[in-house]
């Protein structure tokens, strides 16, 4: 049930990537207003997670959280639109980079809070399960979240309910700027331990190794098994948001980025491909990201009379502040 073609796979790297690139120019463009966390380098984590999913499956992310919206399925064009504050765009321009959802494909949406997605994560298949519905959850965390206590409250009502969740901890090896051995007593899959779910580590740079290991996980939690996690070690190319590129903190050193940069996610996914297919994917992708970019800057901006629209789910218009 899982898609292990490595064509797809690979194009699902190479989309993140470029889209990525293409929202860092419309960052400098001034287009994408507020800047972005990219997601370079830790393409394969996403690409390999969602590749183990059903459409059906739900997923959560976090602040860095294009790629794996994109990975599950959702429209790079109104993705982009989103970023720009559209109308078009995935929730109409109000979500922007750090709060993009698409429901449609299982998206419950990114998270700017550290942790928190774990939760909302837990509670949706928790109660998708108990309706009956035949699905899995996935929930993107980063080294950083392993400490706080919203994330460890969902690690201990997913075992105690055994909820089919997949724990996925992208561990870059730093917390903004802290490094994680600075950070995290332990172990991160020693917290998993310490409630009774297993734990396994992967190279999270090699997207069919990922999907190989969420395709196992995922089989043993549909099949009744509870929830899991997995430790992606990966490597976070750019900066952890986009003003670096202003001020230029010094936190990485030049050799240690070098290492990093020389695992590149997509160059392992390519290396699987004729050099005809890669090609070719790549300028799909081009055109892809060409026709997204024309239509998220064609796009209205929203009009500020509908700023308080759609702040309650019966429709409620919020009342404007007094004069």
């Amino acid at each position: 049930m899982t898609d292990s073609d490595p064509v797809r796979l690979y194009r699902t790297v190479r989309l993140i990537r470029r889209f990525e690139e293409r929202a860092i120019e419309l960052v400098d463009a001034g287009e994408i207003v507020g800047g972005i966390h990219p997601y370079l380098g830790q393409e394969g984590v996403a690409a390999g997670v969602c590749a183990a999913l059903r459409p059906a499956d739900l997923v959560t992310g976090t602040h860095r959280g294009h790629g794996h919206v994109l990975a599950k399925g959702a429209d790079p064009a109104r993705m982009l639109a989103e970023l720009c504050g559209r109308v078009t765009g995935l929730n109409r321009g109000r979500g922007g980079s750090m709060h993009a959802a698409d429901f449609g494909v299982g998206v419950l949406g990114a998270n700017a809070i550290v942790g928190a997605a774990g939760a909302i994560l837990t509670g949706a298949v928790w109660a998708r399960r108990r309706r009956g519905d035949d699905v899995v959850g996935v929930t993107f965390f980063g080294d950083g979240a392993v400490n706080e206590g919203m994330l460890l409250e969902a690690f201990n009502l997913a075992a105690l309910w055994r909820v089919p969740v997949l724990f996925v901890c992208e561990n870059n090896g730093y917390a903004t700027t802290m490094p994680v051995e600075g950070a995290v007593a332990g172990t991160i899959a020693g917290r998993a331990a310490a409630f009774g779910m297993p734990a396994a580590a992967v190279d999270g740079q090699d997207p069919e190794r990922v999907r190989e290991v969420t395709a196992a996980a995922v089989a043993r939690m549909r099949a009744g098994g509870g929830p899991e996690l997995v430790e992606a070690r990966t490597y976070r190319f750019d900066a952890h948001h986009t003003f670096e590129h202003r001020v230029r903190l010094d936190y990485r050193p030049p050799e240690e980025v070098a290492a990093g940069r020389s695992r590149d996610p997509v160059d392992m996914a390519a290396a699987r491909l004729p050099a005809a297919d890669r090609a070719a994917v790549d300028a799909e992708v081009e055109a892809t990201l060409d026709a997204a970019v024309d239509f998220a800057l064609a796009s209205p901006v929203p009009d500020p009379a509908t700023a308080l629209d759609h702040l309650y789910a019966s429709g409620l218009t919020a009342r404007t502040g007094g004069g």
